[in-house]
Order: structure tokens, then C-alpha cells, then sequence
């Protein structure tokens, strides 16, 4: 810095002014790895359930996908016509299906923060770590009331869907942002 005198050299700051947010915290933002797996979160399926004739049914943040059904290869249908195709209201619904949108939005967070942290180079990583780790806990519980459906409420449920993205984002929260999200807690 100059003195006010024109004289260059060290200024008269205090020690703590004189360290930059930067070079105290060398990822203040998501970097593109981070943001690529933020992203790619949103293609994990939330669980994948056994189907007959071995044909598997990938529920995703988007809707459902089957894979091989009726020998046609894939078979779609989006989350909003699943919606709005209910005879019942919404508040009648499953307690997990209802938490559908709720990891959906979760992860969209997640992204927008993530993806503001590259594009604008302005994010709290805590708080997209901690958005991911409530994307987690809805995805979770979504798949385990779908375990529930598909195993009849015995606990085979339990072991016939498979949680990928619940564990995915937890993965992803813990192996790129647990630094983050341990500050949460220690300050």
C-alpha cells in the first residue's frame, strides 16, 4: 500500500485488515468440479425399484423411468403429470411422495448456489452444503416410503430401493463442502 505521503511500504492497517478474504480462505466459492457434481446430482435417480420381469423403474427429482418394460426399452413419465394426474389433493398424499418436491426444490438450490459461485464468483458454501444435506434427507425420504409401498410395510421394502441419490448428495455435501459445513458448527 502508499502512505499518504507518497512513500510506498507497509501502511499503518491493523494486521487483521491487512489479510484479504482470499488468502484466508483459499475456496471462498464452489469450483467446477464442485459444480459438476452439484449438477449431476440432479440426473441421480432417487431410487431404483425392482420391477417384474426384471425390468427396473429409476424414480428420479423428474419423474419416473423404465427401463425395458414391455420390450419397448425405455418408458417415461414426468413428476408434474404424476401431480397433476391425482384424483386426491395433494395434502392426502403419502408423506414421502409429498416430500417429492421438496428434494427437487432442495437440489435446485444447491445448483443456483453452486452455479452462482462460478458464474458470479459469490457463494456461502454452507449454505450449499447444507441445502444439499436437506436434498438428502427428502431424497431418503422418498426412497424409503417407496420401500415401504414396494415391500408391502415389511422391513423387504427396506432392501428392495435403492437410495442412490440420497447417498450421492450426502457424498457429494461431505466430500465437498464437510469442510464448510464443519464451520457451521465450530463458530
Amino acid at each position: 500500500m502508499e502512505r499518504p505521503d507518497g512513500d510506498s511500504g507497509p501502511a499503518s492497517e491493523p494486521p487483521s485488515r491487512s489479510v484479504s478474504r482470499e488468502s484466508a480462505d483459499p475456496t471462498p466459492v464452489s469450483g467446477a468440479v464442485e459444480w459438476l457434481l452439484v449438477v449431476a446430482l440432479l440426473a441421480a435417480p432417487m431410487a431404483v425399484v425392482p420391477g417384474g420381469d426384471d425390468a427396473p423403474t429409476l424414480v428420479s427429482l423428474w419423474g419416473f423411468v423404465t427401463l425395458g418394460g414391455d420390450g419397448s426399452g425405455l418408458g417415461g413419465y414426468p413428476v408434474w403429470a404424476y401431480f397433476l394426474d391425482q384424483p386426491r389433493p395433494f395434502a392426502t398424499l403419502p408423506p414421502s411422495i409429498r416430500a417429492w418436491p421438496l428434494a427437487l426444490g432442495f437440489h435446485l438450490l444447491a445448483t443456483g448456489s453452486a452455479t452462482s459461485g462460478v458464474a458470479l464468483g459469490r457463494e456461502d458454501r454452507r449454505v450449499t452444503g447444507g441445502v444439499l444435506v436437506l436434498g438428502a434427507a427428502a431424497t431418503l425420504w422418498v426412497a424409503a416410503g417407496l420401500g415401504v409401498r414396494f415391500g408391502v410395510g415389511t422391513t423387504a421394502g427396506w432392501l428392495t430401493v435403492l437410495p442412490v441419490s440420497a447417498l450421492a448428495t450426502l457424498a457429494v455435501a461431505v466430500a465437498a463442502y464437510g469442510g464448510d459445513l464443519r464451520r457451521i458448527v465450530t463458530h
